[in-house]
């Protein structure tokens, strides 16, 4: 089954517990934290204290998303302040088994995350150690942008690799995703799909969460 993930960088941070609470009666179970160091993107968003403070007021599985330069330094500290998996960019992870392997080691799930420009290849020898592989639709930084059509070949190709292997990871996608393109990218073969302002942006996020689950498991209804 598909899931739709809530990227809180969307939501109001003056009401953070709130929007929390309104995706989750949404059906909403994972919620996606981008955390950027205003150096490896060209924004700033939080840090370890945030995540802390999310963890005090829902259950569901935290899944942080780290845009920053020095992924080996941080990571232990969203693990400790509640994250239950945690996903590096493999542009700034210069010994990237060590890494993956030190985040499953805190007892979260690890994920490594491909630029638009990066190619799947580069992680034939990975997808063997990693929980799930993150496909960046859109360039890492700001929320808002246009889903990048090129992703669907990266997520086909990632299932494909998935299925010869008999791998277990899971695919997940983050950037532009909305109820024109939900179909299409789960059909691809994708599991997780972050959904940041069409679903904090709308008149009502936990209709959006609604409607969106409800287009993904249409779609795996017709799936070729």
């Amino acid at each position: 089954m598909a899931q739709i993930l809530p990227s809180i960088l969307s939501a109001d941070f003056a009401r953070l517990g709130d929007e929390i609470a309104k995706v989750e009666s949404g059906g909403a179970g994972m919620l996606h934290v981008d955390v950027m160091d205003g150096h490896f993107v060209p924004n700033m968003t939080l840090g370890p204290p945030v995540v802390e403070s999310i963890r005090k007021v829902t259950r569901s599985v935290l899944d942080v998303h780290l845009m920053i330069t020095d992924p080996d330094r941080y990571a232990p500290l969203f693990v400790e302040a509640g994250a239950d998996q945690v996903s590096v960019h493999y542009e700034a992870a210069t010994h990237l088994d060590r890494t993956v392997r030190n985040i499953q080691s805190l007892g979260a799930r690890a994920g490594v995350v491909l630029n638009p420009a990066t190619p799947v290849g580069v992680l034939e020898d990975m997808l063997d150690v990693v929980d799930y592989v993150l496909v960046m639709s859109v360039n890492p930084g700001f929320g808002g942008q246009k889903f990048i059509p090129n992703s669907l070949k990266k997520i086909r190709r990632l299932d494909k690799m998935r299925q010869e292997r008999s791998l277990p990871f899971r695919i997940e996608i983050d950037g532009g995703v909305n109820l024109e393109n939900v179909g299409e990218i789960v059909r691809a073969g994708c599991d997780w799909l972050v959904a940041g302002s069409s679903v904090f942006h709308s008149a009502d996020s936990a209709s959006a969460v609604r409607d969106l689950q409800r287009a993904a498991d249409g779609a795996l209804a017709v799936r070729v």
